[in-house]
Parts: C-alpha cells; sequence; structure tokens
C-alpha cells in the first residue's frame, strides 16, 4: 500500500525556550533525525513536513531519497494536521502522522504500525503504563491509587486508511472539536484503533531534560 507520512513541526516550542527541532541529536537537528526515520521506511513513499520555512530550511543537508514537501502550519496542532492531509497525494492508501519531535522512532515500530494500520484501518504506537499510578486532592495529597491495566501512553506514528483519517477530521472540523492526537480524531468520529505496543525509546521532546536524555541515549547507542 501506499503509505504517505505526515511529520507535525509547526509547534512554537513555548515550553522549550527555543526551537528544540533545531536542536543538534548527534550533529543533526531533531527534525532531519526525525525525517531520516522515516526516509528510511521503504514503506513510505512520500514525506509531507508541515512547518514554516525557515524550520523546513534545517533539513538543507539532508538527502530527500523519495519526495519531501513542506506544508503551512495552522493555529493549532490539529489545524496542522489538516492542512497535511489536504496536501496529501489522491492515491495514498496510508496515512501516518508523527510527531516530529520524536526523533528516536524505530523502523521496527513504524513497520509494525503500518502493518496492523493495514489489517485493522487504524493503528497508533503506544507505551503501555508500568508505573504506580496514584489520584491525587486539589492540594496535591494522594487519595487513591488509579489501576493501570488497560492504559498506554499514546506515541507516535499513528496510522490510518486515508478514507478512514479524512472523514474523522472532516467531522472534528465540522463539530468544531479541537485533538491533541488522530486517534481521538477516531474516537470521536466513532471508531477505535489498534494499540501497537513500542520496542524501543519513543519519547517526545517537551523539555530541556527530554532533550539530554534523548542525547544521552543516542551517545549510549553509539558506544556499543
Amino acid at each position: 500500500m501506499k503509505v504517505t507520512a505526515i511529520l507535525v513541526a509547526a509547534g512554537s516550542s513555548q515550553r522549550m525556550g527555543f526551537d528544540k527541532l533545531a536542536a543538534r541529536l548527534a550533529g543533526k537537528p531533531v527534525l532531519a533525525c526525525t525525517l531520516e526515520a522515516f526516509l528510511a521506511c521503504e514503506a513510505v513513499t512520500e514525506i509531507l513536513v508541515v512547518c514554516p520555512p525557515a524550520r523546513f530550511a534545517l533539513l538543507g543537508e539532508t538527502a530527500f531519497t523519495k519526495p519531501v514537501r513542506r506544508i503551512d502550519g495552522g493555529a493549532a496542532r490539529h489545524l496542522s494536521v489538516a492542512n497535511g492531509l489536504a496536501a496529501v497525494s489522491p492515491d495514498a492508501e496510508l496515512i501516518a502522522i508523527h510527531d516530529a519531535a520524536r526523533p528516536l522512532v524505530s523502523q521496527e515500530d513504524i513497520r509494525a504500525t503500518i502493518a496492523a494500520a493495514m489489517e485493522h484501518k487504524a493503528a497508533s504506537l503506544a507505551r503501555r503504563v508500568t508505573e504506580t499510578l496514584k489520584r491525587s486532592d486539589e492540594n496535591d495529597f494522594t487519595t487513591a491509587a488509579v489501576p493501570r491495566e488497560n492504559l498506554w501512553f499514546m506515541e507516535t506514528p499513528q496510522i490510518f486508511h486515508a478514507d478512514l483519517i479524512r472523514a474523522a477530521y472532516a467531522h472534528i472540523l465540522e463539530s468544531d472539536i479541537e485533538v491533541t492526537d488522530e486517534t481521538s480524531a477516531i474516537e470521536a468520529y466513532g471508531g477505535k484503533v489498534k494499540l501497537v505496543p513500542s520496542t524501543s525509546p519513543n519519547p517526545k521532546i517537551t523539555t530541556p531534560a527530554d532533550l539530554v536524555g534523548i542525547a544521552a541515549k543516542l551517545d549510549s547507542s553509539t558506544d556499543h
């Protein structure tokens, strides 16, 4: 099946205080590291990078081994995704949507999520909750444990049959529903998404500490 990947890279990085996608990992911008993961995936036939022109310029030293296009972002994440969906080639059968701030996504996990989407029409990479969870009161004192069975941390890529994700996005835009990921759009449309357990670290860079941790993981993998 023809797979288009949309890399969502239009955020302002306000919580970082600087452009996190321009930060260097292994000598490359974070955005370039993420793009290379999808360039290396043989199943992906085209890539759309939703970002401003200055951020796309960070990819100047990256060899595009398949079609890569820049798309303007929107005022919110779901609007950026909508812009990307509108620009996807009409012959795309699967659409993979990925947070550009997750540069460690593995080839194994991309392929596994594609396979699950082919079978179930909608699939998302995710990580099971293994830590102890507690609910607190308004003063941050514990009140009860939260059972962690069947709880997941959502990750990306999230991959869908093209007609399904387009219909789900048409629904949320018409209903003025703001979603923070595409699984939520499918759920708002009445659908279900198959969760694919991630097999390797795939954290999202949100704070400077996240960037330090990811850099350390890269250094560790290089040393071994």
